[in-house]
């Protein structure tokens, strides 16, 4: 598998659950220029971070492995990795790879001619924690354990390792990397950095590396966690860190389901979270001055509280402190490097055609969806136009008018000419029970009060099964299917709504393909040439007569698609390899398979006085630079 399977995952995961912010100005090249609001954190200088505390980081669940290069790595994993390891770049607010000093002294293509090749020079005091440099044999035992020749390996490997000819030194402290086809994403490589005692021994990749990372080169390292504690992660300063030391004594990564969150953080037991945007309102709500009928509830209830029974004033003093807890956290605001997409699966049923699959893309009003998810949150509230790049990123362009602007009538045209002609009631279902929406809502359905005629053919009506996750994180996505039932009912596609538990839906719907609608989140990417092929790739037929999907869930692929993809992998002149990336985005709206709506909102509940973090967008956490910041400096 081309791409690193353990983000898409992740990011599904999150997305099935399903960020006032400080609102940096970015358009990116070939852009509008509109404001994108790419990161929100308190920043301070290093004088001003105190020195010593820990930090507790919400996780969702405890890691299951601490190989980055595993499939079952989550989002976890990443974030520890990129304390306790090496990353060659990093990424900066508007997901440009940027060389980490801290490790590299330079990076780059030497040669293009006849091979590729990179030649990385090294910190000269750059060293793992058991004192051993890092070097050409930690490189090599990256390449030879994920370029995909040696199963022993369990790896979702990354593309890019497979097209490496050979690894040697070059010099003092330099690796000198040869490839054997072009690879414009080099810059992907080699980030996290393992040691060779994890990459060069298959039971160590496979196996030890899931109970911790005894060896890394990170500002800090991992500490063996009490015996019987998995739901927490600490680290420690690394003591053979070469650079600007850790500000924090520890940073403890601490797994609790989002739907907990808001109590965790009333109860005072983190100081950084992800939250959903239920979470986010109670932090918003408890730090602004009361109302006047929140005055009068609150005089009734500290009434109760001083002359009720003893269970009514351990409540009231239970909530006192509640709110003196979450008066001292923010929420830091900003777009996610992901994005909400409507997949239309064309593996079979009325979808297969793609007359009805690009009639649904037009007559869904983007626009709306994006106003109803982002504006709650000052967020800028305009549609993503491309499956590739964010709104931040370098090259981004809307590329939606492939598959046509929203207009109603063509949408009714497209399904008359794929055979669909309008008979009957209208209504969509949820769960198996037909339910009529004509309460004005939806676009130009609502705006004549009902839904056009249900369209039929061969006897049988134009009836879509939308699959949604059913769980107390997902209300978010479940407004957005209401919102796009309530459209479609407007050209007479009638949709049956099945809400299903949030466990299952990825596993047993979107995977398995069992939908003709759905909507999930997919991760952006630095790398998108490498990344999101596999994502877009047309499925292809296995010898057993099963289709290969790879992570192409909807379905929908062209040659005309890969081949642009392939192209922009090997083209090493970067704005040759950007206009490929925008003809590939321009061919997947017009397959119509996948229909992105709005980039998520990063919400992050905060202390008020943590600095250097909080919604980080695109950016690769600075760990070494996170800290509590130092009493009367200014603040933000």
């Amino acid at each position: 598998m081309s791409i690193d399977k353990r983000r898409g995952v992740a990011l599904l995961a999150a997305g099935v659950l399903l960020p006032l912010p400080v609102l940096t100005g970015c358009g990116s090249d070939g852009d509008s220029g509109a404001t994108a609001a790419v990161q929100d954190l308190a920043t301070a200088p290093r004088a001003q971070v105190r020195q010593g505390g820990a930090l507790r980081w919400a996780l969702d669940a405890p890691p299951s492995t601490f190989n980055a290069f595993q499939a079952d790595a989550d989002a976890g994993t990443e974030r520890i990795a990129g304390a306790v390891l090496p990353a060659l770049f990093t990424l900066d607010p508007r997901g440009r790879p940027r060389r980490n000093a801290d490790y590299l002294r330079s990076a780059e293509v030497v040669r293009r001619q006849p091979r590729q090749v990179v030649v990385y020079e090294l910190d000269p005091d750059a060293v793992w924690s058991d004192g051993r440099p890092i070097g050409t044999a930690d490189f090599a035992a990256q390449w030879k354990a994920l370029r995909g020749t040696d199963n022993a390996y369990w790896t979702a490997r990354n593309a890019g390792y497979d097209r490496i000819a050979k690894i040697e030194p070059e010099g003092k402290r330099q690796v000198k990397v040869t490839f054997a086809k072009p690879y414009a994403d080099w810059r992907a490589l080699f980030t996290p950095l393992y040691p060779r005692s994890v990459m060069g021994d298959p039971d160590a990749f496979n196996d030890a590396a899931r109970e911790g990372l005894p060896v890394g080169a990170g500002p800090f390292a991992m500490r063996r966690p009490p015996t019987g504690d998995h739901r927490s992660v600490t680290l420690v300063r690394n003591p053979r860190w070469w650079g600007r030391p850790a500000r924090l004594d520890r940073l403890v990564f601490r797994a609790v389901p989002r739907d907990q969150r808001a109590a965790a953080l009333a109860a005072g037991d983190l100081d950084l979270a992800g939250v959903d945007p239920a979470a986010a309102g109670v932090v918003r709500r408890a730090g602004r001055p009361l109302s006047d009928g929140e005055r009068s509830a609150a005089a009734l209830r500290a009434w109760v509280g001083r002359y009720g029974p003893p269970a009514a004033r351990a409540d009231y003093q239970r909530e006192l402190a509640e709110r003196g807890t979450l008066r001292r956290l923010t929420v830091r605001t900003a777009l996610e490097p992901a994005y909400t997409q409507l997949a239309l699966n064309g593996a079979s049923g009325p979808l297969a055609d793609d007359r009805v699959r690009r009639a649904v893309a037009r007559a869904i009003d983007r626009g709306a969806l994006a106003e109803a998810a982002l504006a709650p949150h000052g967020l800028p509230a305009r549609p993503l136009g491309s499956h590739l790049l964010m709104t931040a990123q370098q090259g981004y362009q809307d590329n939606s008018d492939a598959v046509g602007v929203r207009d109603a009538q063509a949408a009714q045209a497209l399904l008359a000419e794929a055979g669909w002609r309008p008979v009957g009631p209208s209504g969509h279902r949820r769960n198996g029970t037909l339910q009529a929406h004509s309460d004005g809502r939806g676009g130009e359905a609502g705006a004549r009060g009902g839904a056009s005629p249900t369209l039929m053919r061969k006897g049988r009506p134009l009836s879509l099964r939308f699959v949604l996750p059913s769980g107390p994180g997902s209300a978010q996505l479940r407004a957005t299917g209401e919102g796009i039932a309530r459209m479609l009912d407007g050209i007479g596609v009638r949709t049956e709504i099945t809400t299903v538990a949030d466990d299952s839906y990825f596993r047993d719907y979107i995977a398995s393909g069992d939908f003709d609608l759905a909507l999930y989140s997919w991760p952006a990417t630095a790398f998108p040439a490498t990344d999101a092929r596999p994502v877009f790739a047309k499925p292809q037929a296995a010898a057993d007569g099963s289709l290969v999907v790879e992570q192409n869930y909807s379905r929908v692929g062209t040659d005309q698609i890969d081949q642009l993809f392939d192209q922009a992998v090997a083209e090493l002149d970067a704005d040759a390899g950007r206009t490929l990336v925008t003809r590939a985005d321009a061919r997947i709206w017009a397959a119509a398979g996948s229909i992105p709506l709005y980039q998520r909102p990063e919400l992050v509940a905060v202390r008020k006085d943590v600095v250097n973090a909080g919604a980080f967008g695109f950016a690769t956490p600075r760990y070494q630079d996170i800290g509590f910041r130092t009493p009367g400096t200014l603040r933000r």
